[in-house]
């Protein structure tokens, strides 16, 4: 990896004059920097190794009004080169820099005081001595402190060498910690003429080769990297540090400084995002008067890498909490979507005069909505935000999907491509494009065996709950627990599918035809029941059976088991209180369809052939029409379109 290494300091205390002593590269690019001798806008730089290897330098305003500029910067450094004048000391945006490095969590840094040739060894050393004080108890505490001079050359040499154990330890570290999505936050976009739209910015999490398709987000424009330039010239592939990489496919106006260039899972476009927010270290007397934590509705400034939006804090639903380590999280309403990965790190800012309200790291780039907020406890908010911490990929996915209840297989791939764990386990069990949280499965699971249960104290003699009814119960349920988006509902659906499946693969519930039931009870009616449904098969196996209710009621069979007996096909219901035995019904059937196929059917005809009545043969006539067995004419009825075909001989 090649390391970047930001400046930091006050204004006119010699950063960009040291980085051009050790580079040889003015990182004061714009004329107008030039002219009035200081850094407006984010500069850099390079230093090239005997070994072959290269540092790239990051050099940031340092002037209060600048702020903005300098976060831009900062929020891409592995490092940090804090620079303090010998003549000056410390001063105010030495404070407000080591502040805002401090919120970063940038660990690794060096300090070089500057102009001893001007200050002399004694004042040199008491502001190393103050500069040591003002690192205590931050992040960059006992980082090296050396005593250089940019103008006469004095401990240069030790300063580069401090500067390549910085860049060993940096990458040593790096080694431990997951790479995240390869992306380049865009800090500069311009034109070249002949070849078109250029974009800089410092590469993370990959490397990118000529030809390679990208992602402009939070356009989402599919773009096309047509050349590569690193340091010295132009490369084939790049991979990490300082880059610039001619585009295809999108023109300048699309783009704008803070948007990300990215490939792969891991970058996700939000405009609602839920972060834990950390106090800042209290360096300025002033900082006492800032309210913490940040109230709700509190107008606010996010700044992310090299981007920053303003944004509203919400602090008023369950998803604002306490945690044990003292931070707190927060929902924040951007003013524009903003590409993010989970586990990003930034600062909240007052949007006037400026102050700096706390660190902030992304633990979900799309907190809960609907039901699925009920589900924010702050221990469920407390596991997300340690295991996002610790980069730990099953963690994190186990802990978002039971912050949501339920949450879609892209938005876990998405936390796993953040953290650049691919491949990694993940606990909640995924299925059909689904995950569910293991509390809320089991509650639907139970819900489920509870439903058949109590449709069997309600049918005591039915076969079973209807598949149908318990899916629509179950997906209902599953609905009031979590939200689920509607492009998940599909998926969601299925869940629920698989899951009634899994009861019954694992003999929670059986299953007979389209009925579930308890496997305690035997399959189909009981005994009884079944010799009553065959007391009543037999009562309507008569060309002119009693009515339905009265010859239920001499068979003993109850409601359930008549339905059975018609779910089956066991008999044929016409009327609300007629009906034959299925075979009863054949042979009545084919009765008509042989009188039809001699002359035109009439009732009378019917009803003369069968000995029965126009009670029975109306009915008839009019189901077998209904069914296309007979068709009705002005002379009678005839054989339908789908009455069989009379066997050939006849």
């Amino acid at each position: 990896m090649t390391v970047i290494i930001g400046t930091a300091g006050h204004i006119d205390h010699g950063k960009t004059t040291l980085l051009r002593a050790l580079t040889g590269i003015d990182a004061d690019r714009l004329p107008e920097e030039q002219r009035r001798g200081m850094t407006i806008d984010v500069g850099y730089a390079h230093l090239d190794l005997e070994d072959g290897s290269s540092i790239d330098f990051v050099d940031v305003p340092g002037h209060d009004a600048l702020i903005g500029n300098t976060l831009v910067g900062a929020g891409e450094i592995d490092a940090v080169l804090l620079v303090v004048a010998a003549d000056d000391g410390p001063r105010a945006q030495t404070i407000e820099h080591l502040e805002l490095l401090d919120a970063l969590a940038i660990r690794d840094g060096l300090v070089v005081v500057t102009k001893a040739d001007i200050a002399g060894g004694e004042r040199s050393a008491g502001v190393a001595a103050d500069v040591d004080s003002l690192l205590a108890g931050t992040s960059l505490a006992g980082s090296p402190i050396l005593v250089a001079s940019s103008t006469s050359g004095e401990g240069l040499p030790e300063v580069r060498a401090a500067i390549v154990r910085l860049r060993d330890l940096v990458t040593a570290r790096a080694a431990t910690q997951p790479a995240g999505p390869t992306r380049l936050a865009i800090d500069r976009a311009f034109v070249v003429k002949g070849r078109g739209v250029v974009v800089t910015g410092s590469l993370r999490g990959g490397s990118v080769r000529v030809g390679d398709a990208l992602r402009l987000e939070p356009s989402g424009i599919a773009v096309r990297v047509r050349g590569l330039h690193v340091h010295h010239g132009p490369v084939e592939i790049a991979e990490g540090g300082r880059t610039a990489v001619n585009l295809a496919g999108v023109e300048l106006d699309a783009i704008r400084r803070g948007a990300i260039l990215t490939s792969g899972s891991g970058i996700e476009v939000t405009g609602r995002i839920l972060a834990q927010v950390a106090r800042p270290t209290a360096m300025r007397s002033r900082r006492g008067a800032l309210a913490w934590p940040p109230a709700d509705g509190a107008r606010v400034r996010l700044h992310l890498g090299t981007d920053q939006v303003d944004a509203l804090v919400g602090r008023r639903g369950r998803e604002a909490a306490g945690l044990p380590d003292g931070t707190v999280t927060a929902v924040l309403r951007l003013a524009a979507p903003m590409a993010i990965a989970v586990g990003d790190r930034g600062v909240l800012r007052r949007p006037s005069p400026g102050d700096l309200l706390g660190s902030v790291r992304i633990i979900d780039t799309d907190p809960p909505r609907g039901a699925s907020r009920r589900r924010a406890t702050p221990e469920r908010l407390a596991g997300l935000a340690i295991s996002v911490a610790e980069a730990d990929v099953e963690g994190v996915a186990d802990a978002l999907v039971a912050l949501h209840g339920a949450l879609s297989a892209t938005r876990i791939a998405g936390a796993a491509g953040a953290l650049r764990q691919a491949g990694a386990g993940v606990g909640a069990e995924v299925a059909a494009g689904i995950a569910l949280a293991p509390d809320l499965r089991d509650a639907i699971e139970r819900d489920a065996v509870a439903a058949v249960q109590a449709h069997h104290r309600d049918h005591p003699l039915d076969v079973g709950m209807p598949l149908t009814g318990l899916r629509r119960s179950l997906r209902a349920d599953l609905r009031r627990h979590a939200a689920i988006r509607r492009d998940l509902v599909a998926a969601a659906d299925a869940a629920v599918d698989g899951l009634v499946a899994d009861l019954v693969r694992r003999r929670r519930l059986a299953r007979d035809g389209d009925r579930l039931r308890d496997p305690a009870r035997e399959a189909g009616p009981s005994a009884a029941l079944a010799a009553s449904m065959a007391r009543l098969e037999a009562l309507l196996n008569l060309p002119a059976p009693p009515a339905l209710a009265a010859a239920a009621q001499e068979a003993g069979c109850p409601a359930d088991g008549i339905r059975a007996l018609e779910a089956s096909g066991r008999i044929v219901r016409i009327e609300a209180d007629l009906a034959w035995s299925a075979l009863a019904f054949q042979r009545l059937a084919a009765q008509a369809l042989a009188l039809a196929r001699r002359a035109p059917l009439t009732p009378a005809i019917l009803r003369d052939a069968t000995g029965t009545s126009r009670r029975y043969v109306l009915p008839l006539v009019e189901d077998l029409g209904r069914r296309g067995i007979l068709t009705r004419t002005p002379a009678g009825h005839v054989p339908g379109p789908r009455a069989p075909r009379e066997p050939v001989g006849r």
